[in-house]
């Protein structure tokens, strides 16, 4: 049985407000993301259809909350102690005090992490 925690992740994102732990468990990745500053990262995500996230999700909120925006214009807060699953055409709001585990297909995550990462670097040049 593949297993990780927070501490022994392979890759370790951080800036401004928040901090995002990542590991490959066979195929779907597994983040631990806390956020100390409120935040819409939707700039980020031009470029994929729609200009939405298509990656699908499953998480559970630790601590704080956390929005998804989805492309049909409805909204999904999901709090303290909630599961959830994001599918594919949503944008996120990240809260200020939230803590999230978070699992992803691996190859979907890849594609989107490379069109934020670009328009990161776009943004910040």
């Amino acid at each position: 049985m593949a297993k990780i925690d927070r501490t022994t992740v392979s890759d370790v994102e951080s800036g401004p407000g928040f901090e995002v732990r990542m590991h490959d468990l066979g195929g779907h990745t597994v983040s631990f993301e806390t956020y100390a500053e409120d935040s819409d990262p939707a700039p980020l995500f031009v470029g994929l259809p729609d200009n939405h996230c298509q990656c699908p999700h499953w998480g559970y909120v630790l601590e704080g909350k956390l929005t998804y925006r989805y492309v049909d214009g409805s909204t999904d807060v999901i709090g303290a102690g909630e599961a959830y699953y994001a599918p594919p055409g949503h944008l996120p709001l990240f809260h200020a005090g939230a803590s999230i585990v978070e699992f992803s297909p691996t190859e979907q995550l890849a594609a989107t992490v490379q069109v934020v990462l670009a328009n990161l670097e776009a943004s910040t040049t």
